[in-house]
């Protein structure tokens, strides 16, 4: 406990009235003194006696309990702190810094450790909500042991707004001259068009190269190698090729020097959409499930749909020419030959060669397809004949070969094994599925047969052509289902799930490999239509490889996990299937820069008289002095933190030094006096 004496004041009527009052006086007085008034100084001491009273002067006598002052010791433990020798330095110098403060009697520290987890070293974020709850009167300083890579410090020109929590130390740990390649995605958009170029620009860095060698994959696939200037933004175009999102990775080997390879490769992700579908729908004859088609698509605002319909049934002769069955030339080779690639689907509804469309632009259409377009063949009576389209250059891409035979007889179709586990027919259920009362026998020669006759005739197949995929349904009856005959069935989703398919949309592959990154662990998922799960492979960011085990969730589905080993990209192989996932942002800012550096903390040291210390080895850390409250807080080998001396105030007493009474009776008495003066 400490007795102190000090002199006090308290306006009878506050400090602002006070204030006033003094001013109107000192006016008057000078006034009174610029007119050669003959009692300036007994009406001067007047007011000054008076301002006095006013302000009520007290000598108060105080008992004082100090209070200790409060210095803040933050240890980065980021995950840069893990490269060569810096965390065995930080703890060491983190351990000794740590027995001197609590060994000083006039200090209270308080200690944090940043998360190892972040994705970011945010350690003036921390210093604030360590001191928040300080008064500001009673901090000490604060110390930082770090690399440097301090990611939210304010611009040099804010740097002010922390020297309430200063002197601000830092202690830098490592050895500065390590090397590192790394490899970063500087920009690139979130969302871009299908079939469109995506502009990303890339950057590496190297201080022992001026080049690097670079390989761009995108969903597995390659896109580019290339090699590129470190240092520099270098801008990389990536055609996107699916809708939904899309993984681009950028990756460069090991250079001759590095801490880590984990931020020698780097990922982002790119949502692919769709402008508008461009589909091409060909209806051979006139039938009752004609509108049902053009209806379908038509509900679509993303379809641009353009049919191409042959009115004269094919039981009609005549001599007619081809080139006068309609008011206008109707463009066919512009259609099938210069425009075709613009479409995303074919679609050939009941269609009967009959020379409308020549040969060499179903070629043409065997080419499209091949070269990644998608084809569906809706299959009537037609197809079984001598005009089927199976006798083109399309026969080439179809997958099933008709007999020849039309099957006449109610027929429920059903989902075979495979159908129950592909994406596009395994939530559809065949229960309550309406009957169909044709359909062209066939025999499936490749793809995936997902519905069947009866007989074991296939109805529905899905198949992969070159780069391009097909679909071919054998009956021409599904416009009953959406009559709702005899119960209907799912006209509309088996449609629209089989195009999605042959469009390529990424939730309907039937074999795919998928890998998420959900918290602490690392979810894998495999859709297959065989019993037999290829083996998994993951690889850790940090480029080590895990093996886990399959297990069985549903019929084609299995699922299996890993638990997470930080921030950064995972890489899966499952047999030719491929995925990746990025936990945590696609440049996290940890591994931007891995280099020790005083660079940061400079200015911080400046703006809050602060110092910075570097450490390269474990050993001795700096010594800690206490200084005054305007004394140098830094030197060469020592850190210092203010003594604020501050206390609380156990109990007070107050007397007066200038009463009412008497302040009354010196105004009055120095007035008589100027009276008197000046009456002479």
């Amino acid at each position: 406990m400490i007795e102190a004496t000090r002199i006090g004041f308290d306006p009878w009527f506050g400090w602002p009235v006070l204030w006033i009052a003094i001013g109107i006086a000192v006016a008057g007085w000078l006034a009174y003194l610029l007119w050669r008034g003959r009692a300036w100084l007994t009406r001067g001491l007047a007011l000054s006696v008076l301002a006095l009273a006013l302000a009520n002067p007290s000598i108060i006598e105080e008992e004082r309990d100090p209070l200790p002052s409060v210095a803040a010791l933050i240890l980065d433990r980021s995950e840069s702190m893990t490269f060569s020798n810096r965390q065995e330095v930080s703890e060491a110098v983190f351990a000794s810094l740590r027995e001197q403060i609590e060994a000083e009697e006039g200090l209270e520290l308080r200690i944090l450790e940043s998360d190892p987890r972040a994705d970011s070293t945010r350690l003036a974020t921390s210093l604030q909500a360590l001191m928040a709850d300080v008064p500001r009167d009673r901090i000490a300083g604060a110390i930082l042991v770090t690399d440097g890579q301090i990611h939210d410090l304010p611009e040099e020109e804010d740097m002010e707004r922390l020297a309430e929590y200063g002197p601000v130390h830092s202690v830098v740990v490592g050895d500065g001259d390590d090397g590192d390649r790394r490899i970063a995605i500087i920009s690139g958009p979130s969302f871009d068009i299908v079939g469109e170029e995506a502009d990303f620009v890339i950057r590496a860095n190297d201080p022992n190269a001026d080049r690097v060698p670079v390989r761009a994959t995108l969903n597995g696939e390659t896109v580019t190698v290339t090699t590129i200037p470190t240092g520099r933004d270098v801008p990389l175009p990536v055609k996107i090729d699916r809708r939904g999102p899309n993984v681009l990775v950028v990756e460069t080997p090991e250079g001759s020097e590095e801490l880590t390879l984990a931020n020698n490769r780097t990922a982002a992700t790119v949502t692919g959409v769709r402008d508008r579908l461009r589909v091409l729908l060909i209806t051979g004859q006139p039938h009752a499930g004609a509108r049902v088609w053009r209806d379908l698509l038509k509900s679509d605002p993303q379809v641009d749909l353009v049919q191409f319909v042959i009115l004269r049934p094919p039981t009609k002769t005549d001599a007619t020419p081809l080139d006068e069955l309609a008011l206008i030339g109707f463009p066919t080779r512009e259609l099938f030959e210069e425009k075709l690639g613009d479409f995303d689907l074919i679609i050939f509804d009941q269609y009967e060669r009959r020379g409308v469309i020549q040969f060499s632009y179903l070629s043409n259409m065997a080419r499209y397809v091949d070269e990644g377009g998608a084809l569906l063949v809706v299959a009537g009576e037609p197809f079984a004949g001598g005009a089927s389209l199976y006798r083109t250059a399309l026969a080439a891409v179809l997958p099933i070969r008709p007999t020849g035979e039309i099957i006449e007889t109610e027929t429920l179709a059903e989902l075979t094994d495979t159908g129950r586990r592909h994406t596009v027919t395994a939530p559809l259920s065949s229960e309550e599925w309406g009957p169909w009362y044709r359909y062209i026998e066939g025999e499936a020669e490749a793809g995936d047969v997902l519905m069947q006759a009866p007989d074991g005739s296939p109805i529905l197949v899905l198949d992969r052509v070159g780069d391009g995929r097909v679909g071919q349904l054998m009956t021409d009856q599904l416009w009953l289902w959406s009559r709702d005959h005899e119960g209907g069935g799912p006209f509309a989703e088996l449609i629209r799930r089989s195009v999605h398919w042959l469009m390529g949309e990424p939730e309907l592959e039937e074999r795919k490999l998928e890998i998420t990154a959900n918290g602490e662990m690392i979810e894998l998922a495999l859709y297959i239509l065989d019993e037999s799960p290829a083996a998994v492979t993951v690889e850790t960011p940090s480029g080590e490889t895990r093996t886990p085990s399959w297990q069985r969730d549903a019929n084609g589905v299995y699922r299996t996990s890993i638990p997470s080993e930080g921030l950064g990209l995972y890489r899966a192989t499952a047999g030719e299937l491929q995925a990746v996932v990025l936990n945590g942002p696609a440049n996290p800012e940890e591994y931007a820069n891995l280099s020790v550096t005083t660079e940061r903390v400079e200015p911080l040291a400046e703006a809050t008289s602060g110092g910075v210390i570097r450490l390269e080895r474990a050993g001795s850390g700096p010594d800690i002095r206490l200084v005054s409250e305007r004394g140098r807080a830094e030197g060469d080998s020592w850190l210092g933190l203010r003594e604020r001396g501050a206390y609380a105030v156990t109990s007070a007493r107050s007397t007066a030094l200038l009463p009412g009474w008497l302040g009354v009776s010196l105004v009055l008495i120095l007035l008589m006096l100027a009276w008197r003066r000046e009456g002479r």
